[in-house]
């Protein structure tokens, strides 16, 4: 079978969010991008379901992630709805067994019916001119291993075009993101000179051992986060370096 290849991407934005999940109302920003961000960058650009469309033919696994520009802050607020989209609701609603149930962002509590509707304003300490060059390979589910090379192609040609499903974002879907497809043997950028234990970081929310469904349950890990000379270097999803939580604390 053919080892995967390693495929990179440049990714920019003027603002970005990776929102540390111990803060319960109030966003703060990992100093650095997340793993489960920078693959919702790369399922941005190319994702492939099987012909069934229940279940994910592969993966992509971030392994090392340059940060390319400095760290800054910026403090902003935000009107933001306290209610949550339901995952399974919309699934259902997608398949057309449920109407959508929509999300009220004003009312009184006459109307709505509860105080955890409506609209809120809360503080987000966000990144602000982020610039990274990710790196990662994909990681075929059984029965789909010898299309490595097939699915990798797609990718590179999508990625070249700059064609995505939809628009990559940094955390945030209000945060653009902007990205290139970096050839094999172009010379890496100079990385910035930082040195950050950043401690636990989420890793991802899915599990990632297996394809998903519409109807998955969250399922949380976490890896220490150690930046070295600007580079932070991201452990397989099965290594014992990346801890699987649950009952959904996400520190021991």
């Amino acid at each position: 079978m053919n080892e995967p290849k390693d495929q990179v991407l440049e990714v920019w934005g003027e603002l970005a969010c990776f929102t540390r999940p111990e803060m319960k109302v109030e966003r703060f920003s990992y100093p650095v991008i997340t793993p489960s961000a920078a693959r919702g960058i790369y399922d941005a650009i190319y994702c492939k379901p099987s012909k069934d469309g229940k279940a994910a033919e592969f993966r992509w696994q971030i392994t090392k992630i340059e940060i390319l520009k400095p760290i800054k802050y910026i403090s902003l607020r935000r009107n933001e709805v306290k209610d949550k989209a339901s995952v399974n609701l919309i699934a259902r609603s997608m398949e057309r067994k449920e109407p959508p149930e929509p999300i009220w962002a004003d009312g009184t509590r006459e109307l709505l019916g509860t105080d955890e509707k409506g609209r809120t304003q809360r503080q987000t300490m966000a990144l602000k001119d982020v610039r990274y060059r990710i790196h990662a390979h994909i990681k075929p589910f059984n029965g789909f291993k010898d299309r490595i090379q097939a699915m990798e192609a797609q990718f590179r040609r999508r990625a070249a075009a700059g064609k995505c499903i939809y628009q990559p974002y940094l955390g945030c879907r209000e945060f653009p993101a902007y990205f290139e497809l970096i050839e094999p043997g172009t010379p890496s950028p100079a990385t910035q000179p930082i040195d950050l234990d950043i401690g636990w970081m989420l890793y991802d929310v899915f599990d990632l051992s297996r394809p998903g469904t519409n109807y998955d349950e969250p399922s949380i890990s976490i890896f220490r986060a150690i930046v070295k000379n600007g580079v932070l270097d991201v452990p397989e999803y099965d290594d014992p370096a990346v801890q699987k939580l649950k009952g959904g604390e996400i520190y021991a």
